[in-house]
């Protein structure tokens, strides 16, 4: 049996993976096994699992596999930021991020080959849009940063406390296998990460959001960009689908009943484009009533992008503004921009599979995937 017929376990959140023993006559509790081996020894070959009976081990070779995406390329940053390129089975790559901090470590990754959103301040937009990404290659990041980043400079403490789904693609577009993958990451038996440091970010795909706060319990962030539609429309084209009068209900409907959650706003400062006084006062009065805090992204430009950041004293002034009429701002540092590792640089290499010219006809952001 070649690889690509083989059960890649990867695939599979842990009920699913006590099914798939259950159906081979094997006891619920050899998933346990497994998932423990897997995601907490990072042992991926069968043979040293030994804990199973070797005639269950022996059996799983021919049938199934623990496999990853390969990495054909990584960088670091002046800054300690790391970036793994990942080639996939069909042969698109994708990208991972690692950022390094004294109190935690975030790991970025990628849902999708590609996005098919078309945000005009986006590397990955110019790629185009290829696929869904499968639960395998989305915790298949996780699994591989976890295991790079305990044999690269061992003893230097670099752990990953929080996952964002902040790389490549729209991770409401690619609902079912995100939120597997979630489960996978909040699961003890997977990586145990707290649900408040475990964030899906999207640009807004108002059903998703609410089938997402009855799937599970994440954190959640918007990546907003501008405070009123006409210059969303530009900016965020998703918008056009979606309007701001559909996405702050939505908001708000995701934090209701949880005093403690909070929304994220992602907000990238472009000059002369969405920095003024004035659409910070928009800002805060569009976000008035939801339990939100806004991050200010400094904009990191790629070839041929025809943006351009914000002044220091333009996003410091901005800052300012919400800050006084009590909305929590912060900066976000740029970290990464020197390997095109900082937001929205992410490219990767993708067969673009998209139409570009159909990509917001009814049909694309009327269903979700399922």
């Amino acid at each position: 049996m070649d690889a690509a017929s083989k059960q890649n376990l990867l695939d599979l959140e842990p009920d699913a993976l006590r099914g798939f023993f259950a159906a081979r006559g094997e006891q619920p509790y050899r998933a346990t096994q497994v998932m423990r081996w897997v995601f907490h020894r990072g042992v991926t070959d069968f043979a040293h699992m030994t804990d199973l009976s070797r005639a269950l081990r022996e059996s799983l070779l021919p049938s199934a596999e623990v496999r990853p995406p390969e990495v054909v390329d990584e960088q670091e940053s002046a800054d300690g930021t790391r970036k793994w390129v990942l080639r996939l089975d069909d042969g698109n790559c994708i990208e991972t991020v690692f950022i390094p901090e004294p109190e935690r470590g975030t790991l970025c990754i990628s849902s999708q080959v590609g996005c098919a959103l078309d945000c005009s301040f986006c590397a990955t937009a110019r790629q185009g849009f290829n696929r869904n990404l499968s639960v395998a290659e989305i915790v298949g990041q996780v699994w591989l940063a976890h295991e790079l980043l305990h044999d690269h400079r061992a003893g230097s403490g670099r752990t990953i406390s929080n996952i964002v789904f902040m790389g490549m693609g729209e991770p409401l577009l690619n609902f079912n296998n995100v939120v597997c993958t979630l489960r996978l990451l909040v699961d003890d038996l997977g990586y145990g990460l707290s649900k408040r440091r475990v964030t899906v970010s999207t640009a807004g795909v108002v059903p998703a959001i609410d089938r997402l706060r009855e799937a599970i319990d994440v954190s959640l962030a918007v990546s907003l960009h501008a405070p009123n539609d006409a210059l969303r429309d530009e900016l965020v084209p998703l918008n056009r689908k979606y309007p701001l009068t559909e996405l702050m209900p939505a908001c708000k409907r995701y934090v209701q009943g949880d005093r403690k959650k909070s929304i994220t706003f992602e907000y990238v400062m472009l000059r002369g484009i969405n920095d003024s006084p004035a659409c910070a006062d928009q800002l805060w009065r569009l976000l008035d009533g939801v339990p939100a805090k806004v991050n200010l992204i400094p904009f990191n430009a790629f070839s041929g992008c025809g943006y351009q950041t914000s002044t220091q004293s333009s996003i410091e002034r901005f800052r300012d503004i919400l800050y006084r009429a009590g909305v929590m701002t912060i900066t976000r540092k740029t970290r990464g921009d020197d390997i095109d590792a900082a937001c929205g640089q992410l490219a990767g290499r993708v067969a673009d599979r998209s139409r570009r010219s159909r990509r917001f006809s009814e049909p694309r952001f009327g269903e979700l995937p399922c």
